[in-house]
């Protein structure tokens, strides 16, 4: 099937698949241009691309081997932060800054993978909801309901408890109590859609669900769910530093909610060992602020009332 426009005579015509491409393409273009003339989100997605990039690097920059305590046998414990020790060494002589990038990974990839669980298990219910009517869609919102209620950390701290101890387990934990937020978005946002004309007018046509949920409900919502899992995934980094911290965390990976548990274990804070607390839950504070800061410059893009607040 090709389409051609008044203004494209005497050119090849182009196919609806080609023209849909190019629309996107536009799109996201348009996106683009907005989000860099917000400062407050240019700065945060620097800051992660920093903070992302130096993860990855990690056994470049820092080989695994430096945490190795059988070969810091004479780095000294507690060493402060100085030119030969940037960030300063923990109680077994460990480079706090070797700690922290080994420690990014694990808390990056456990935010961003319960946040990818939490937005795919908070998008199928939510659209589910909010399309399918009668005991269909008030079951489900009971659901939600449920979840709403419960607090999530809560939830997951008795999850992490009782699975086995692990990363995975710590994205399991967050990514199913943190979903609840995104269904009632998302099932907000579907029943706006259902009533739209070309949704009404599809189901004239005999469209069935699965071709009203996949052609018109998903895309529709997906902006609004990108917009979601920028912030989620701060929300998600928090959680996995407060399991860890309170020792529900795999204690074999470095993650920075554990160096702080190990901070806590030693006295650190009260032993004037303050660049053993400091810098973790600073490096926590300007991530959690840096999704904070990309996620409400997605969430004005997308939802344009707000560029005014």
């Amino acid at each position: 099937m090709t389409v051609t426009t008044p203004n494209e005579a005497g050119a090849a015509p182009r196919s609806a698949r080609a023209m849909v491409w190019a629309r996107r393409g536009a799109a996201a273009r348009d996106f683009w241009s907005q989000f860099r003339r917000n400062p407050a989100g240019m700065t945060g997605l620097v800051v992660l691309v920093v903070i992302i990039v130096l993860a990855i690097l990690a056994p470049v920059l820092a080989p695994q081997r430096m945490l190795d305590v059988t070969q810091l046998l004479d780095s000294p414990r507690y060493a402060p932060p100085s030119a030969e020790h940037p960030f300063g060494t923990d109680h077994q002589g460990r480079e706090i800054w070797v700690r922290m990038l080994w420690g990014a990974r694990v808390s990056l990839v456990v935010g961003f993978a319960a946040t990818a669980m939490s937005m795919i298990i908070g998008t199928i219910i939510g659209i589910a909801a909010g399309h399918f009517s009668g005991w269909v869609g008030g079951l489900l919102m009971r659901i939600v309901d449920f979840f709403l209620v419960l607090p999530s950390l809560i939830l997951a701290i008795v999850l992490a408890a009782v699975l086995a101890r692990g990363v995975t387990t710590i994205v399991i934990a967050i990514g199913l109590t943190s979903w609840a937020g995104t269904a009632r978005v998302v099932r907000s946002q579907t029943l706006s859609i259902e009533s739209r004309d070309y949704v009404q007018r599809a189901r004239v046509l005999g469209a069935g669900h699965w071709h009203i949920i996949v052609k018109h409900l998903l895309p529709a919502v997906l902006p609004l769910v990108l917009a979601n899992t920028t912030l989620t995934v701060g929300s998600a980094i928090i959680s996995e530093s407060t399991l860890s911290f309170l020792g529900l965390g795999d204690t074999t990976k470095q993650s920075w909610g554990t160096i702080l548990k190990n901070s806590m274990d030693v006295s650190a804070a009260t032993s004037g060992y303050w660049w053993y607390v400091l810098i973790p839950g600073l490096a926590i504070l300007l991530v959690v602020m840096a999704f904070t800061l990309v996620g409400r410059a997605v969430e004005s893009i997308v939802n344009p009332t707000l560029r005014s607040r």
